[in-house]
């Protein structure tokens, strides 16, 4: 009966592993969305003397909407891995106290 509600300690541990790898990847991909992909105001084209250039600021208004968008989600992601390993990394923990108590009790301790 006891194999039946057995927790296999060592995938929770490589589920941990690899959270943490998709997190620290999140991280750069969070850095990289911030930092890598702005554009100066006049990266798409400036006005010249006595005329404006509307479709250079549109694609940059565009192009400013699009990184905030794009940085929110990665943060969302963020937020939604870290809470998971949190969890998973509870969970493994607490599968090991509950294991180490059943062993104690079962040998007399």
């Amino acid at each position: 009966m006891g194999d039946q509600y057995r927790v296999d300690l060592s995938a929770l541990e490589d589920t941990v592993r690899k959270l943490n790898g998709i997190i620290k990847d999140l991280g750069n991909a969070h850095a990289d969305t911030r930092y890598k992909t702005s554009l100066s105001p006049n990266a798409l084209g400036a006005d010249a003397p006595g005329a404006t250039f509307l479709e250079a600021r549109k694609l940059t208004e565009a192009h400013t909407e699009m990184k905030t968008h794009i940085e929110e989600i990665v943060q969302h992601l963020n937020d939604v891995m870290g809470k998971f390993g949190t969890n998973t990394r509870k969970a493994h923990g607490n599968y090991q106290d509950q294991e180490a108590a059943t062993a104690g009790s079962m040998s007399g301790e």
